[in-house]
């Protein structure tokens, strides 16, 4: 039987819209900060020639910095001030939960509640200035060294680095707190949705490399709409594991009503898929991060005695789409998966809520024994959404690599755009529920009104 509210979610009236206001005010305001965040991605770096970049972006296409280019939706090939997007800001957050987990300080500070929070919040801030000024410093004396006598900087020095390194830290700095605005003012998560925004950005010039390889027959057309099916299939099916759910029957004890005694039953949903999207943006953006410092830096010190040798063969090993790569990628999104699920899934704590009002799972006794079945279906479907994670992400890159596809869409990013596409409609569904849920309670205290 489904419930009430069950009920009137199937029954939405998307008419109600146009009535919604605040919802609106909430639409127009994420509208408005994507778009201001895609005019930032074509603000160039103080000092930065457009045109030699251009060739130097030519000269190293390929590899890891294209995937970095795609997640921040072309502003690191244009070399703008948000040059390195979010992958800062989502790194020192996994540093900062990592910590939480392993010292008993940070623990007891998470545990403070609100202000817990915000201390834990001002400490990835920190965090996300140390590793923009790291990685800030590396890219722009890559700059102004250049690759085969390619320099894009027009007057190199230490007031060039020094003015990139600022810029990058404010770009960084900004879109981090634009993604916290959306959050609280806009719909949807601010960090995802700036993530997405890049990838759809960059999403029209795959498609021209793709349709343009068709036209000018360097790829075969049935192989073209093969690629096509096969996104269409992916999309569809990274949509289904997204909604399944594994439901475990939850009782509660008899209760004297008007049809006489009855036993209440409900069900607690599990989703197969509980970290979401945010295991392959963890490991993305712990690879980034030192694979991204160490291009730039092949670039510097190349021909510089065995030290740049190495970062130039440690590139070529663990460039895009190598056996190496793959398997950190895979290893780094299963245990994401399952830290992320320890993270949002309490099983100790949802078993003392059950106890605490009279509930239970039939045939398991309530208090330990919930707890560690629990646990034990958690853990059983988070090993199925691993597994779909990693295929996800892993198999269409595998297959561009064999099949030497000339253009890049990988999985990761479909999974990003579909599952935060998705997230956002939840949201934008439940402020319409809400919204009516609104009308009916006016109509309701009109009618007692009008009664007294």
């Amino acid at each position: 039987m489904a419930s009430a509210a069950d009920q009137l979610a199937s029954g939405l009236n998307l008419s109600k819209f146009g009535q919604a206001t605040e919802l609106k005010k909430r639409l127009w305001f994420t509208l408005g900060a994507l778009i201001v965040f895609r005019m930032l991605s074509y603000v160039p770096l103080p000092g930065v020639d457009p045109t030699q970049l251009g060739l130097l972006a030519q000269r190293t296409q390929g590899g890891v910095l294209d995937f970095f280019n795609t997640f921040s939706g072309g502003a690191l090939e244009r070399m703008s001030v948000i040059a390195l997007g979010v992958m800062p800001y989502i790194t020192a957050s996994i540093v900062v939960q990592l910590a939480t987990s392993l010292s008993p300080a940070l623990a007891a500070i998470k545990k403070e509640g609100e202000s817990g929070r915000k201390k834990l919040n001002q400490y990835t801030r920190y965090g996300t200035v140390a590793l923009t000024a790291i990685q800030g410093y590396v890219i722009a004396a890559g700059l102004q060294a250049g690759v085969n006598g390619i320099s894009p900087v027009i007057h190199p020095g230490p007031l060039f680095i020094v003015g990139a390194v600022v810029s990058l830290i404010g770009g960084t700095l900004f879109l981090m707190w634009l993604g916290e605005q959306i959050t609280n003012r806009g719909v949807g998560n601010g960090i995802s949705l700036i993530i997405m925004a890049g990838i759809v950005a960059h999403l029209p010039t795959t498609l021209v490399q793709l349709f343009e390889g068709g036209r000018s027959g360097s790829m075969n057309p049935v192989t073209l709409v093969a690629i096509l099916g096969a996104v269409a299939l992916l999309v569809l099916f990274i949509c289904f594991m997204e909604r399944a759910q594994r439901r475990i029957l939850i009782q509660y004890p008899k209760r004297q009503t008007q049809r006489g005694v009855q036993s209440e039953r409900s069900h607690l949903p599990l989703k197969i898929n509980t970290a979401g999207v945010i295991p392959p943006i963890f490991a993305s953006s712990l690879l980034l991060m030192p694979l991204t410092i160490s291009q730039f830096a092949g670039q510097q010190q190349a021909g510089q005695g065995w030290w740049g040798d190495f970062i130039i063969s440690l590139n070529q090993y663990l460039q895009h789409g190598s056996p190496v790569y793959m398997l950190l990628y895979g290893a780094g999104i299963i245990f994401f998966s399952f830290f992320y699920t320890a993270v949002v899934f309490n099983p100790e704590e949802t078993a003392d809520n059950l106890k605490k009002y009279g509930g239970f799972v039939p045939g398991i006794r309530p208090g330990k024994n919930t707890e560690a079945y629990f646990d034990y279906v958690l853990t059983r479907i988070t090993v199925i959404g691993a597994a779909y994670l990693t295929i996800i992400c892993l198999a269409p890159e595998w297959l561009v690599s064999q099949l030497s596809i000339p253009f890049y869409l990988g999985g990761t990013s479909l999974l990003i755009v579909v599952n935060v596409t998705m997230d956002t409609v939840t949201q934008i569904q439940s402020h319409l529920l809400a919204h009516q849920y609104g009308d009916l309670i006016k109509k309701a205290k009109l009618k007692g009104g009008r009664l007294r």
